[in-house]
């Protein structure tokens, strides 16, 4: 993916391809939302190497693509993770997921998630998805009316199983 400026309400930012570089401002934006803090990502640091075990494990795999959103001067703002979804259901239609969208609190309301959707369902296509699907904590409801602005619909009932740790 090469940088891509999204327009915003008043002004604009850059989507990018995350690097190592920016693992802790997304860690920052994971503590910083309650929901994920509630799940344990507060950002401790004996959780560090967790974090870049997975962030190394995503960053190989040519399905995964971790964004960031950054200010035209690099701080980053926001980000989500897209996931290419091969299946046979609906006549061998891949599924792009989009999961981890997380924008800073203090730069919420700029329009910045809505762009970010915006761009992914534009370039679904380019991925090979014929659809586009996400999933949304039931808790997070003002999340749930964004997402429908953006023409997505609430059409299924998703479930979670915790896997116990194996010690």
């Amino acid at each position: 993916m090469v940088d891509v400026t999204l327009t915003l309400p008043s002004g604009s930012a850059i989507l990018r391809r995350a690097t190592r570089k920016d693992l802790t401002a997304i860690l920052e934006l994971l503590a910083d939302d309650p929901v994920s803090a509630s799940r344990g990502d507060t950002g401790r640091s004996e959780d560090r190497p967790a974090y870049e075990q997975a962030f190394a494990a995503i960053d190989a795999d040519s399905t995964q693509q971790l964004l960031v959103a950054t200010s035209l001067q690099g701080e980053v703002l926001a980000t989500m993770q897209l996931t290419v979804i091969p299946g046979l259901a609906r006549v061998g239609s891949s599924r792009l997921q989009i999961e981890a969208v997380r924008v800073r609190s203090d730069q919420r309301s700029r329009g910045i998630g809505g762009a970010m959707i915006r761009w992914a369902v534009d370039n679904a296509p380019t991925f090979g998805a014929q659809l586009i699907q996400l999933t949304s904590d039931a808790a997070r409801v003002d999340a749930h009316r964004f997402y429908e602005r953006l023409g997505f619909t609430a059409s299924h009932v998703g479930f979670k199983y915790a896997v116990p740790a194996i010690l």
